[in-house]
Parts: structure tokens; sequence; C-alpha cells
């Protein structure tokens, strides 16, 4: 889409000239066909095509299979393993330090819908700018299989086990909080997920992707909800996706009356083919609704869910200067002592 071939090398390179190796990590320690592995595929291939320089980008990261995940892409990249659940603060701090980093934090269903569920909240209610990726197993994979706060309730475990709890379903409560993107996908869907990736680096905004990537050793079995065989047979996709980046001048074929165009921050645009001719993205009660009614038939509704591209981020409410608050000045950030004595005078 944007790579052309470097003359010298004959070699193909993006748009700022970097070949698809540099977007690379290391060598995956995951188990062998864990979704996982696909979903850092589909970073690796959008951050290429949209020309995101590597040195610019912060990974972050929780504990568990998914922490492991930010190690597979993107080497040259800042990283950060944050403390388990706690990977949303760590990322709040790192943008108000520097607000022209681009963000992208991958977490699991445990990490994200368990023990950091409060950061989580506070996450979406705040709007940062952070691509936020759940890789959502329903089991806890690290620790041998046991069900998570997203496995469905009647879902079995290899063991037999039934579980006896209802899910948390986490894109109806990025929703509700105010998350300005929320999508999701299935880890085997490369053509959706690699678009939706694209998009959640063009907005502006919580960008929150629930991804079902299946655990090969433990969920994805007969009796499961989040096998491969499960999400394949009951996926709803929502819309066809088309991304077109702001540097691009290409035309989408499609007909009048039957897609969407959503105009991103950056000028980039989305083109939703609808499937369901009544859906709009940009309608946060009908998305709560088609989350509840997919739920209810046993089915995962799939692709942009909703989507609110005007809505002021985290930086933008607090109305920060312009310059990264890590290159500035001690003089611009600490009050002079005359400051402390007027404050401590108005107290006596």
């Amino acid at each position: 889409m944007a790579s052309v071939t470097s003359p010298s090398r004959g070699k193909k390179v993006n748009r700022i000239g970097l070949e698809a190796p540099q977007y690379r990590g290391t060598k995956t320690t995951l188990c062998a066909g864990c979704g996982h592995n696909a979903i850092s595929e589909r970073i690796i291939n959008a951050c290429f095509d949209m020309g995101i320089d590597p040195a610019l980008v912060v990974k972050l990261s929780g504990i568990g299979c998914s922490s492991k995940s930010p190690a597979y892409f993107l080497g040259s990249a800042h990283g950060f393993n944050a403390v388990h659940g706690r990977m949303p603060s760590v990322g709040t701090g790192a943008l108000l330090a520097n607000r022209k980093l681009i963000a992208i934090g991958v977490s699991g269903d445990g990490d994200t819908g368990a023990i950091g569920i409060g950061q989580f909240v506070h996450l979406m209610r705040r709007n940062l700018p952070i691509i936020y990726i759940i890789e959502d197993n329903g089991c806890y994979g690290l620790t041998k299989g046991q069900f998570s706060p997203t496995a469905d309730l009647g879902s079995k475990l290899k063991t037999g086990v039934v579980n006896d709890l209802p899910p948390i379903d986490m894109c109806a409560l990025a929703v509700e909080l105010g998350a300005s993107f929320v999508a999701r996908s299935f880890s085997g869907d490369k053509k959706q997920l690699t678009a939706v990736l694209k998009a959640a680096l063009s907005h502006r905004g919580t960008a929150m992707l629930d991804v079902l990537s299946p655990c090969v050793t433990f969920n994805d079995h007969e009796g499961s909800t989040k096998s491969y065989a499960y999400a394949k047979s009951h996926d709803d996709p929502l819309e066809e996706l088309s991304f077109v980046p702001y540097f691009d001048d290409i035309t989408v074929d499609h007909e009048p009356g039957t897609t969407q165009e959503v105009v991103l921050h950056d000028g980039s645009t989305l083109y939703l083919k609808k499937l369901d001719d009544d859906y709009n993205p940009l309608d946060k009660n009908q998305a709560v609704k088609v989350l509840s009614d997919t739920r209810a038939r046993g089915e995962f509704a799939t692709g942009l869910i909703y989507v609110e591209p005007k809505k002021p981020d985290f930086l933008e409410v607090l109305n920060m200067v312009d310059e990264p608050l890590a290159t500035l000045s001690q003089e611009r950030v600490r009050p002079p002592k005359q400051v402390l004595e007027e404050i401590m005078d108005g107290l006596r």
C-alpha cells in the first residue's frame, strides 16, 4: 500500500524508508499455533504499512502470556513490562511525560478483567491516547488454564469442569466507560484485524481492541467457547472494513448507500461496508445493544463496534503544553520560591 522499492538495495521499504524486518522482534517462546503470535504479526504488518517509526513507540504490558507479546514486535521500540494489572497507570505516566509517543499496550483477559480491572476502568473513562489490545483466550494460560473473567457461562475446561459464572464483556464495558474506539476481532482473521489495527493507530484517544486469541494448550477443545472452531463458526461481523491512511490517495470501490465513511483524527478514513444495514458504529446505545444481542445468541460481534472520532483525549482535557514534559527545563516545571512563600503567607 505505502511501500516502495529501494533502488540501491532492491528491497521493499515503507514511506519512512524502513524495511519490514526492522519491525520484528525476538523469536517467540509462546506455544506453536498460539493466537497471540498472529496478533504480533498483524501489529508488525500494520506498523510497517502505516510508516510508524518504532523509535516513537512505547510497548506496555502486564503479566501473563500476553505480556510476552511486545517482545515479538518492534524490537527497537521502548518497552515496559509492568506489575500484574498495572499497565494502564504506567502507560498514563509515559504519555504524560512524552505526549509524542505512540503507546501500544498488550494485556490479557485475566490481566485486564481480574486483577487489573480497576485500572482498566479509569483508563477507559480518561480516553488516554493508547492502543489497548486484550489478547482474549478466556483462560489463565500461564497457570494451567483456569477460567478467566471472560470465560463464557457453560464453557468447559479440558478436565470437564463447567464454568458457572457469567463473563465480563470487555467491549461493552469499554463503550459504557468512555473509550472512543472499541473493536473486536479474531486472531485468525488477518484482513479484519489488520484494518482495525491501522485505524487504531490513526485514532486519537483510547482504542480498545478485544482480540479473541485461542489458547492452543488449554482452551482449544470441544466445549470451549474461545476455541478456533467455535470462534470461526460463531463470528458475527458487523461490517467489512477498508482503511485508507491520510497519506494515500486511494479510491475505495463500494456501492453507494451501503458504505459508511468515518474520518479519523489524523485525516485517515475508515470505509465500513455494512453487513447489517441498520448498524451505525457512531451510536453508543446501538453498540451496547448489538453486543448484548449477539452475546445472547452465543455469538461474537466483530469489527468496529463503536467510534467517537472527535472526542477530546486525556492530554487535551488537561490542557498540556505541546512539548513533552520530560524535555521541559526545571524553571518551567518547578514554581519559584516566591510562589511557595506566597502560599504559606496565605495560610497564616
